[in-house]
């Protein structure tokens, strides 16, 4: 029998990927499942990004790459943080990655040591947590509830810093609930953070695009603490680029380094043509994807209205990114033919099995009383899962 090192016993599978998984299975076997679990947009690649990267194979984009990205591309995304983000990240404070999710390791990993202590604010994304723990972090979670719009407060920031504290991770706006978090609520954690110099931030902000109540606010920006913040971003939710794998982080200078440093003995530089796509992305006004945030907002009224409709759900309203993440401890407890409903894990599978739904479970994300929906599909659809949804919770006593 194969001996594995422990570091991947204790890794933990990405729920929302295990459960695309068991979605595509079960589709195979002839199933009509609706799958809202994945966070993927449903639109294709915008036309005008297609062509560069055409281009970028007509053009021979096809050696190797400097590690953290054509010179060319880092250009426009400092651009773009100027533009979009009133942030000032030269070329070389910027690193092209595989996808966001390579960038927030690089990070992971250039800064956390053994026993460190890693402020994660609760709901997290999924791979917040397994980053940190496969390099000897100590998650230091920090609970924000449905009555506090699920972001966590400056005071609650404060108390949670220790002197083993080294990083923070968060997002903005969030993964899985879609809170955003205002000006001045940022303000008041940039004085918190301010008063701790060795404290590093990564503010993940893949879905700033996505905002349904003004322009998105960079935690960098807030000039006290631009030299302890790491602003990650990228092209896959906003351009519907899933699977071009290109993301990026503006960082200090030293930090910058220390990530490419590391990618060069990892992957190297992201695909050539990708990054070719990427460029004409990043440089493209906001207003060129409008439609596709527009159609999420109108999606995210819906699902709400479909969803206020279920007696037992408790709902906050999502300002930014495609999910709701509804409060569903109400039905603890219940049960139907052969479910018995004692988790959020065991209502996702519940309306798997008699809705033909995939969710994810709120385990996932650090909140046992919580299931995700995304809304990045269409209205007929959306309508479809929460009418299947409502006679599945209905069916439960």
């Amino acid at each position: 029998m194969t001996q594995f090192s422990d570091r991947v016993k204790n890794l933990a599978e990405s729920a929302t990927i295990a459960m695309a998984a068991k979605s595509r299975e079960l589709i195979a076997q002839g199933k009509d499942i609706i799958s809202l679990s994945l966070g993927e947009p449903d639109f294709n690649v915008p036309d005008f990004v297609k062509e560069a990267g055409k281009e970028g194979i007509d053009q021979n984009f096809s050696k190797y790459m400097p590690v953290p990205g054509y010179l060319d591309l880092r250009e426009a995304i400092s651009k773009k943080f100027k533009r979009d983000n009133n942030l000032d990240y030269s070329p070389d404070q910027i690193v092209v990655s595989t996808g966001a999710k390579q960038s927030i390791i690089n990070v992971v990993m250039a800064l956390v040591n053994e026993g460190d202590d890693v402020i994660v604010p609760v709901p997290y994304w999924v791979t917040y947590v397994e980053q940190v723990r496969l390099f000897g972090g100590n998650p230091i979670l920090v609970e924000a509830g449905i009555e506090n719009d699920f972001k966590i407060t400056a005071e609650q920031l404060h108390k949670a810093i220790t002197p083993k504290t080294r990083l923070m991770i968060f997002s903005n706006p969030c993964n899985p609930t879609g809170s955003a978090y205002s000006h001045d609520e940022l303000a008041a954690m940039a004085e918190v953070i301010s008063q701790y110099p060795d404290l590093v931030v990564i503010s993940d902000e893949i879905y700033e695009y996505i905002n349904f109540v003004g322009k998105n606010v960079s935690l960098a920006s807030f000039d006290k603490i631009y030299n302890q913040v790491v602003t990650v971003n990228g092209v896959s939710k906003a351009f519907a680029m899933t699977g071009y794998r290109v993301g990026f982080i503006g960082a200090p200078l030293d930090i910058a380094k220390a990530c490419s440093k590391i990618q060069g003995q990892f992957t190297s530089g992201t695909s050539s043509i990708s990054q070719r796509a990427a460029k004409a992305a990043v440089e493209a006004d906001p207003s060129a994807i409008q439609f596709m945030v527009d159609a999420f907002h109108k999606r995210r009224d819906l699902v709400l209205e479909k969803m206020g409709e279920i007696e037992g759900l408790k709902l906050n309203v999502p300002e930014g990114a495609f999910y709701v993440f509804p409060n569903i401890s109400n039905y603890f407890g219940k049960s139907y033919g052969n479910h018995t409903i004692n988790s959020a894990t065991d209502l996702s599978m519940y309306l798997l099995d008699e809705a033909l739904v995939a969710l994810v479970t709120g385990e996932a994300f650090g909140a046992p009383n919580c299931i995700r929906l995304s809304y990045a599909t269409d209205e007929e659809t959306l309508k479809e899962a929460i009418n299947r949804i409502k006679t599945a919770l209905d069916k439960l006593s």
